[in-house]
């Protein structure tokens, strides 16, 4: 399955503009909405479509991360990843979009599909939590949270290469990309 426009627009949840309704944005919305309602992350700590941007063969590319949670000194805190598939199988995606965010690293990641969801400590991969429980609240994530060491040239170039590998695999099993939304970057 990959995310296609139904043609019509609705309001965000969090930027409160007008977004183009998508197959998959109805979820991105109710992942929003779980977070600050019922997790209590503020919401102007949340950003939306965030872009993780990086070279890759002396060519720019985004691959976009659904949602960024910020701490309360503005620094990345979680990146929260939809997934149309099992969670699991996003997980080593995921947790390279963690580690080469240009912002900094981020120290939590969560993939989701919504029925279920997988925590993970950025820096080891080491899996905190899973089911639906596992999304922490804000206080659990800002306690949560540990300094990321810095990559060696090395490893921020496989982590890059580890990246666009499952981003393009995916796009370009279906659509050849057409069907990726844009991130704000």
């Amino acid at each position: 399955m990959h995310e296609e426009s139904l043609g019509t627009v609705i309001r965000d949840f969090l930027t409160g503009e007008e977004v183009p309704e998508t197959s998959y944005e109805e979820f991105r919305q109710a992942l929003a909405r779980l977070l600050v309602e019922e997790k209590g992350y503020p919401k102007d700590r949340l950003r939306p479509k965030v872009g993780v941007c990086f070279p890759v063969d002396g060519e720019a590319y985004t691959r976009m991360v659904d949602l960024l949670a910020l701490d309360a000194a503005g620094r990345p805190l979680l990146f929260a990843i939809f997934c149309s598939g099992e969670p699991g199988s996003y997980v080593r995606e995921a947790l390279a979009a963690g580690r080469i965010y240009q912002d900094g690293p981020v120290p939590l990641v969560l993939v989701t599909d919504t029925r279920e969801a997988v925590l993970l400590e950025t820096a080891t991969g080491r899996e905190l939590g899973r089911g639906l429980r596992a999304i922490p609240t804000w206080r659990q994530a800002m306690d949560l949270q540990a300094p990321l060491p810095q990559l060696s040239d090395e490893a921020l170039r496989l982590e890059r290469r580890i990246l666009f590998a499952y981003s393009e695999f995916l796009a370009n099993g279906c659509c050849q990309g057409a069907c990726r939304p844009k991130a704000r970057t």
